[in-house]
């Protein structure tokens, strides 16, 4: 006795359909098997599959069971297999007599037969719209998110029992539908605004720069001067998310199992802001069965890292690759993937280890060759990819005290579009989205500068000993300096305040 059921697994945040064959042969159950590179997970799903087709009031054949997951060369890993091997067993045991090529089944079964949700389930939407299937069934809780996908048919269910009514023709499926314009446009909404921030004008317009032109950026500052405040509202200001770029966020999160039971989508550009504990491998991702990392969970968003020269140097030397190339492949002997990575750097760091250096409040203690050890941590390569250095000094009690608010998130961010929508266009036809991710040969192409500027740049060069790849980014930091006034070509006055924004270059 043999059934044919199709279902889809994730691998990277990619999914393809899965043939699951099961075949029911005189033997001792003891004796079954599941192949076709099943991992643990997929493993022990025989013994849910057998207690849940039990507690759901069918009975399990006492024979050998062969479960075969095609293609056989990819690695099959989660709990997804559970219910179409469960609906295998039970076409196989002829308990379901309908048609069941029309459908792909995903879901976890509980003991009782009831499903639980899974993880890539947005992704999983996506290969079914690429099947000649069309019609998904999974769990309740993933209901939404597949929706989301609004070319398939999505049908949830609550349990075995209520998939083999189905399948059987008792039972009449309800298609689920969402408005994702509604749900899209509820979800997008930030709790925290940039007229919170007291003071630190220079570091909100450097915040704002690097806003408009999608620049990396380090802020140096001690304890308690309002670096964290600044770097958490950068994505108040940053343009609005759109539903291509929040499907392909969701993705990655759904894959990580970070998506949340009642979120179905990300609608607002993503804050990740890991440890300064965290591994290289927690970082750009990695595991036996490679997970995405921070970097690609940070996609079209923001990564924030404080304390910057806490962090193991191993662990900042793998962020050049994604910074660089804006993505991230992992190779592991189980599989080789690869996770978008394209992200705004944002880092934070005290200038000394006491963290005082330079604070007329309270005296530093650490002599200067402990200062330059402490900024030694930060390589010189890793530094010359960040576009932006901004010192963010403590504020006074006058600022603190004053009832007067700077600008809002809503109209810094005002700017930063009218400045993207001159980016959007100078770049039209080409693959670059904003300045900071302009090429050598888009620099020269866009950011021609008159003698004036030519002169002061090289000054600054000869002085400060400046990289190649330096150089680059105070072109680019001034062609977003000039967008931000509309001004269609640079002049020395932008030149001068990119100028400004590379205050670290000098301790390396």
């Amino acid at each position: 006795m043999l059934s044919k059921i199709y279902s889809a697994t994730t691998y990277g945040i990619d999914a393809f359909v899965v043939e699951v064959e099961v075949d029911l042969s005189p033997g001792l159950a003891i004796h079954s098997t599941i192949v076709g590179l099943p991992d643990i997970s997929v493993k022990e799903s025989r013994d849910r599959v057998k207690a849940a087709i039990r507690n759901s009031g069918y009975d399990f054949p006492y024979l050998r069971m062969t479960v075969n997951l095609a293609p056989a060369d990819i690695k099959k890993e989660g709990v997804g297999f559970d219910l179409p091997i469960a609906i295998g067993v039970l076409k196989a045991n002829e308990d379901i007599t309908g048609a069941t090529n029309d459908y792909i089944l995903v879901g976890e079964l509980s003991l009782d037969g009831e499903l639980k949700p899974v993880k890539g389930v947005i992704s999983i939407a996506m290969a079914v719209k690429e099947s000649k299937q069309k019609k998904l069934i999974l769990p309740s809780a993933n209901a939404d998110e597949a929706a989301i996908i609004s070319e398939i048919e999505v049908y949830p269910v609550k349990t075995l029992k209520e998939v083999v009514a189905i399948l059987n023709g008792l039972l009449k499926p309800e298609k689920h539908k969402i408005n994702i314009s509604d749900t899209f446009n509820k979800a997008h909404s930030y709790e925290i605004d940039y007229n919170e921030v007291k003071g630190q004008e220079h570091a909100k317009r450097a915040s704002e720069i690097a806003a408009a032109g999608g620049h990396n950026i380090v802020m140096v500052g001690s304890p308690g001067s309002g670096k964290t405040m600044l770097a958490r509202r950068l994505p108040t200001i940053l343009p609005d998310i759109t539903l291509e770029e929040a499907i392909e966020t969701t993705r990655i999160h759904s894959v990580a199992g970070l998506l949340g039971k009642k979120k179905s989508i990300i609608a607002v550009r993503p804050f990740r802001s890991p440890h300064h504990t965290a591994s290289d491998v927690s970082l750009v991702g990695g595991g036996t069965f490679p997970r995405p990392g921070e970097v690609s969970l940070a996609h079209n968003g923001v990564l924030f890292l404080d304390e910057l020269p806490e962090f193991g140097k191993s662990v900042l030397e793998v962020l050049r690759q994604p910074l660089e190339d804006g993505f991230v492949t992992v190779t592991r002997a189980a599989a080789s993937v690869t996770y978008p990575a394209r992200f705004m750097l944002v880092a934070a760091l005290n200038p000394c280890p006491c963290g005082y250096y330079g604070d007329g409040r309270k005296g530093c203690k650490c002599s200067m060759y402990e200062i330059q050890r402490y900024l030694k941590k930060i390589s010189g390569p890793l530094l010359d990819r960040i576009d932006i250095h901004i010192e963010v000094p403590a504020v006074k009690y006058q600022q603190l005290s004053a009832e007067a608010t700077g600008d809002s998130s809503e109209t810094i961010k005002k700017r930063v579009d009218a400045s993207r929508t001159l980016q959007r266009e100078r770049f039209k036809g080409l693959k670059v989205f904003c300045n900071a991710h302009m090429s050598s040969r888009h620099i020269k192409k866009f950011c021609a500068l008159d003698e004036e500027s030519h002169n002061l740049l090289k000054t600054a060069i000869d002085k400060f000993n400046l990289s190649g790849r330096a150089y680059d980014k105070v072109l680019k930091v001034s062609r977003t300096i000039a967008d931000l006034e509309s001004s269609e070509n640079i002049k020395v006055e932008h030149i001068a305040e990119a100028l400004q924004y590379r205050g670290l270059d000098r301790y390396f």
